[in-house]
């Protein structure tokens, strides 16, 4: 007989590529996680991983068998929500993972409605980036993620998403810039300033140079930052021009198509009707508006 709970470390593995972090994120010693796998793979009679250094890829054996262990992990996850839906939950916490200004958009409003429509729903929020978000769903340490669309492979099965909001993203310009005081911006004018994007990773920047490309040139970027605060008071002190997602901070339309972002809430497949996940993603989509 397989033990699931050993399918619960190969998937971590999976994730994570390497023995150390997926100690860290399973909450085990590596040593532990190594015994595990160990025993997993005398239990199937397969080897299930291969070794490049610290870091780790599946074998053939090792893809099949993380599918099924999906599968399990799904099932689990719905056998607890039809518990819960049986003794009529509405009492619990749920752990929501999102960015900043979707906290201020929609999770803290959702937040307000369920302290009075469901005093007995304990909403804990965490500020983490889109992009960060997806791997804690998946280890279990949040209920839900709110994220970007792009983010979430369509292919994952592992997930389900519920769309929330779309946003475009605006230009950013120093007050003393050529082009302040415009309705609108052409990014092509922009293409001999200095920019100011977000960190290597964060999907954001992914858009910025996408939205650069189509209009003709590659950014010339000259600082970095995760927070859109920063970025702001970066580009009001002179240090170049940004492009940002609307609710983030306030700037100038783009002219023509602006790039969008849109917005999804993420659950754990097969959670998706726990009661308590409802009243949230419903609390959530109401504000969302």
């Amino acid at each position: 007989m397989i033990d699931p709970r050993r399918l619960r470390v190969l998937r971590a593995l999976a994730d994570h590529g390497t023995v150390t972090a997926a100690a860290q994120a399973l909450h085990l010693t590596p040593s532990a996680v190594s015994q595990q796998l160990a025993a997993l793979e005398s239990e199937v009679g397969h080897s299930l991983l291969r070794r490049r250094g610290r870091r780790v890829s599946l074998t053939a054996a090792g893809e099949l068998l993380v599918g099924h262990a999906n599968a399990v992990a799904a099932e689990l996850e719905r056998a607890q929500a039809t518990l819960a839906a049986f003794t009529s939950g509405t009492t619990g916490r749920v752990e929501v993972g999102s960015f900043a200004s979707a906290i201020s958009q929609v999770v803290a409003p959702a937040l307000a409605a369920l302290r009075m429509s469901a005093p007995g729903v304990a909403l804990r929020v965490r500020d983490v980036e889109g992009h960060a978000s997806v791997p804690l769903l998946l280890d279990g340490e949040i209920d839900l993620a709110i994220t970007e669309e792009y983010r979430l492979r369509t292919d994952d099965r592992r997930l389900t998403r519920f769309p929330l909001y779309t946003e475009p993203f605006d230009v950013v310009l120093p007050a003393e810039h050529r082009l302040a005081g415009q309705v609108d911006v052409d990014l092509a004018d922009l293409a001999d300033d200095d920019w100011v994007v977000t960190l290597p990773g964060n999907p954001v920047r992914d858009v910025v140079q996408l939205a650069c490309e189509h209009a003709g040139f590659l950014p010339r970027i000259t600082h970095t930052s995760d927070d859109f605060r920063a970025i702001d008071a970066l580009v009001r002190a002179g240090a170049g021009v940004a492009l940002v997602p609307r609710n983030a901070v306030l700037g100038v339309p783009v002219r023509g198509t602006a790039p969008l972002r849109r917005v999804v809430a993420a659950v754990r497949r097969g959670s998706e009707e726990h009661p308590l996940i409802r009243l949230v993603r419903d609390a959530l989509a109401v504000a969302a508006g």
